[in-house]
C-alpha cells in the first residue's frame, strides 16, 4: 500500500495508538467515537476529523460540497497498523455533506462511498453522508431497567413511522419526529401499550425494504428529520412512560454501489465467496462475522443506539439466516464450518459477544431475537452456554394459533392440539407472542380478514384470539393497525385506515385491546411469571368436542390468579361447569364477548360465580358458568 503524502494540515496523526490498537484488536467497544466524521481541533484550528477503515486500498480521499467533490483536495493519511485512513478539514462542521474517494490496489477508481460510520445521510434517491454532531451519553436507568424485567407486564405496539399516520393536506408527507412524538406516544400510552417497537430507522435507500436493507446502520433515517429529533423521540417516550425498542439489521445489507460492498475494491465486509456472502432470498450480502473489524462495527452499532439514542432494547432481525450455513440453500449451495457442521459458528460468537456487551454496558436494556428454528438457548445466558437474548420471538406459537383461528369452527375440535402444544416448550425460551408486520403482508391479507365466518363472527374470533393471546404466557406485541382490526393489508406507501374507527365494531376491537392491556398492567398473575412454569395451570385441554380450553395464570403472591375460559366455537354455553384452582368468588374482569367490545353480551349473569363444593376437573370445587360464543373471559379468585 503506498499511501498519497499527507497535506500540511496532516503532518501528524490525529488517531491515538490507544484507539489503534483497541480497532486492530476487535475490543473497542466504541469505534464510533474514532471513525466516522467528527467535530475536531487540530493546531487551534476547528473542524471535522474523517476516518475510514479501507485496509486494501492504494488511496483514499475525502470529499464533498466543501471541496467541490475534489479528491486532490483532501488526500487521507494512512496508518497501516488498523487499516485505517485519516484527514483533518478545517472550517467543516454539522450539516457538510461528504463521502469517500477510494482507488483500488489496482488503482482503479472506485464509485463514492457513502461513510459506514456516519451519524446522518441524505434521503434517498441522493446518497452522501452527512458531518453531524455525536448525541451526548444517555445515561442509565434504573425505572427502565424494571420497565423491561422479564416480570414486567410488556405490551409491544410495532410501528411503521412511514404509514403509521400521514398528512393527507400536505401531500400525504410523513410525519416528522416531534409530530410522532406529540400524535404516535400519545396514541400508543391511552392504548396501554408499554413499548414501542420501531420497524429499522437506520438509513436504507428503499422504502419498500421497509429499513430492513440499510446502508447507513449509524444514522436515523432523514425521513423523519435530523438524528437530534429521533433523541427527542425516545426521551420524550421514556418521560411519560413508553419504551422504544428498535428492529436492528447484522444480518445482511444491501449491495448498492455507494455503500458496503466492495467498500476498498475488495470483498471487506462480506465474504468474498457467494456461498458464504450472498442472500439468495433477499438480494443483500452477509457480513462476515468472522472479521474482528466487522464484529466491532455491528456490536459497536448495538451499544450507539442504546447508548447515545437512550433505546430501551434491539429486536435482531432475521437471527435464523445468521445461524445457519445452509439457510435458504439447496446443497452444494453453502460451504460447512470447519467442523463440517451447517451451524455459522462465526455468527453465533458474533451474537453473543453482543448480547455480553449490552449486559455488561447497559444492563437496563434488552435484546429480542427474531428466530424462527428449533435452536437451543437463544434466550439463555451465554454462560450456560446460550446466546444471551433476554426474549425470543415464538414464531410457532404463532403459527399454530393463526392456523387454529383461521379454520371454520366445525373444524377446530379436529385440531385442538394446535392451541395446546404451545405449552409443551413455553418455558424452553423467554418468549414474546408476535402477530407482526410479517403476517399482514405478502398476500396474507390482514389478521381480520383470516377470520372465518360472516361479518360478526370474523370479529367476535378476532376478539377472542386477542383474549387468548393476552392470556397466554408470554410478553405481547401487535403489529400497527390490527389493534383496531384493519381490514385491508398493510401497505407501506399508505397511511392506516384510521376512518375504520367510525364503525362500532372496528372501535370496539380497539377499546378491547385497550382493556387488554389494562388486565395485563394491574393483574400480577398475568405477566409476573410469565416464563416460570409455577404461571400456569391448566383446567381443560382436552375437550376437542366443544372447542373449549381453559387455564388458570398464578402470580408471585398467594391468591393472585386469573381464570381464562376459551369457548371457540359461536354457540353459547350455560351450565357449564368448571372446576376451579380454589374455593371463593370468581369475578369477570373481562370478556371479549361484552357489548363494549361489540359483542352479544352473553356471559355469566352478574359476571360473578361462587365455588360449589362439587368435584370437577380433578379440582374439589367448582363454578357455573354461561361461556360466550367465540369468546375469551378472564374471572379473577377473591376469597
Amino acid at each position: 500500500m503506498t499511501p498519497s503524502a499527507p497535506s500540511p494540515a496532516q503532518s501528524d496523526f490525529l488517531i491515538s495508538d490507544t484507539d489503534l490498537w483497541l480497532l486492530a484488536e476487535g475490543t473497542h467497544l466504541r469505534p464510533y467515537e474514532v471513525l466516522g466524521a467528527h467535530a475536531f481541533t487540530h493546531r487551534g484550528a476547528a473542524g471535522t476529523r474523517f476516518a475510514v477503515w479501507a485496509p486494501n486500498a492504494r488511496r483514499v480521499s475525502v470529499v464533498g460540497d466543501f471541496n467541490a467533490w475534489d479528491g486532490r483536495a483532501h488526500p487521507m493519511q494512512a496508518r497501516p497498523s488498523a487499516g485505517l485512513w485519516e484527514a483533518f478539514v478545517p472550517g467543516v462542521g454539522p450539516g457538510a455533506l461528504y463521502k469517500y474517494e477510494l482507488e483500488d490496489a489496482h488503482g482503479q477508481l472506485l464509485p463514492l462511498k457513502s461513510d459506514p460510520y456516519a451519524l446522518a445521510a441524505q434521503l434517498r434517491p441522493e446518497t452522501a453522508s452527512q458531518v453531524a454532531t455525536l448525541p451526548a451519553l444517555v445515561p442509565a436507568s434504573a425505572e427502565r431497567q424494571a420497565a423491561n424485567a422479564v416480570d414486567a407486564p410488556i405490551s409491544i405496539y410495532e410501528v411503521h413511522l412511514a404509514s403509521w399516520r400521514r398528512k393527507p393536506e400536505d401531500g400525504n408527507r410523513w410525519l416528522d419526529w416531534d409530530e410522532l412524538a406529540a400524535e404516535l406516544i400519545p396514541y400508543a400510552l391511552d392504548m396501554g401499550f408499554t413499548h414501542l417497537e420501531l420497524l429499522p430507522i437506520s438509513e436504507h435507500p428503499f422504502d419498500g425494504s421497509w429499513g430492513y436493507q440499510p446502508i447507513g446502520l449509524y444514522a436515523p433515517t432523514a425521513r423523519f428529520g435530523d438524528a437530534a429529533g429521533f433523541t427527542r423521540f425516545v426521551a420524550r417516550a421514556h418521560a411519560q412512560g413508553l419504551g422504544v425498542l428498535l428492529d436492528w439489521v447484522p444480518a445482511h445489507f444491501p449491495s448498492d454501489a455507494h455503500g458496503l460492498a466492495r467498500f476498498d475494491g475488495t470483498p471487506l465486509y462480506e465474504h468474498a465467496d457467494p456461498r458464504e456472502g450472498f442472500h439468495q432470498d433477499w438480494n443483500t450480502l452477509i457480513y462476515n462475522f468472522g472479521r474482528t473489524e466487522v464484529r466491532n462495527f455491528l456490536v459497536g452499532n448495538a451499544l450507539y443506539w442504546l447508548e447515545r439514542h437512550g433505546v430501551d432494547g434491539l429486536r435482531v432481525d432475521a437471527v435464523a439466516s445468521m445461524l445457519y450455513r445452509d439457510y435458504s440453500r439447496k446443497d452444494g449451495e453453502w460451504i460447512p464450518n470447519r467442523h463440517g457442521g451447517r451451524e455459522n459458528l462465526e455468527a453465533i460468537d458474533f451474537l453473543k459477544r453482543m448480547n455480553e456487551v449490552v449486559g455488561a454496558e447497559r444492563p437496563e436494556a434488552t435484546t429480542v431475537a427474531e428466530e424462527s428454528t428449533s435452536f437451543l438457548g437463544v434466550s439463555r445466558p451465554t454462560f450456560a452456554g446460550g446466546l444471551g437474548f433476554h426474549y425470543k420471538w415464538n414464531m410457532g406459537w404463532m403459527h399454530d394459533t393463526l392456523r387454529y383461528f383461521g379454520r371454520e369452527p366445525v373444524h377446530r375440535r379436529h385440531h385442538h392440539h394446535e392451541l395446546t402444544f404451545s405449552m409443551v416448550y413455553a418455558y424452553s425460551e423467554q418468549f414474546v407472542l408476535p402477530f407482526s408486520h410479517d403476517e399482514v403482508v405478502h398476500g396474507k391479507g390482514s389478521l381480520l380478514t383470516r377470520m372465518p365466518g360472516d361479518r360478526w363472527q370474523q370479529f367476535a374470533n378476532l376478539r377472542a384470539l386477542y383474549g387468548y393471546m393476552w392470556a397466554h404466557p408470554g410478553k405481547k406485541l401487535l403489529f400497527m393497525g390490527c389493534e383496531f382490526g384493519q381490514a385491508r393489508e398493510w401497505n407501506h406507501e399508505a397511511s392506516l385506515d384510521w376512518h375504520l374507527l367510525g364503525d362500532g365494531l372496528h372501535a370496539g376491537v380497539q377499546t378491547l385491546v385497550r382493556d387488554l392491556n389494562r388486565v395485563l398492567r394491574h393483574h400480577p398473575a398475568l405477566h409476573t411469571q410469565d416464563s416460570v412454569p409455577a404461571g400456569f395451570e391448566w383446567i381443560e385441554a382436552d375437550d376437542s368436542q366443544h372447542s373449549i380450553f381453559a387455564f388458570a395464570r398464578h402470580g408471585r403472591e398467594e391468591g393472585q390468579t386469573m381464570l381464562v375460559v376459551c369457548n371457540l366455537t359461536p354457540v353459547v354455553r350455560r351450565d357449564w361447569r368448571l372446576g376451579v384452582p380454589r374455593p371463593g368468588r370468581w369475578h369477570e374482569r373481562l370478556n371479549t364477548d361484552s357489548v363494549h367490545y361489540g359483542g352479544s353480551n352473553a356471559g355469566t349473569p352478574w359476571g360473578v360465580a361462587g365455588t360449589e363444593p362439587i368435584p370437577s376437573h380433578g379440582r374439589t370445587h367448582s363454578v357455573l358458568l354461561t361461556l360466550p360464543p367465540l369468546s375469551t373471559v378472564f374471572l379473577e379468585w377473591t376469597p
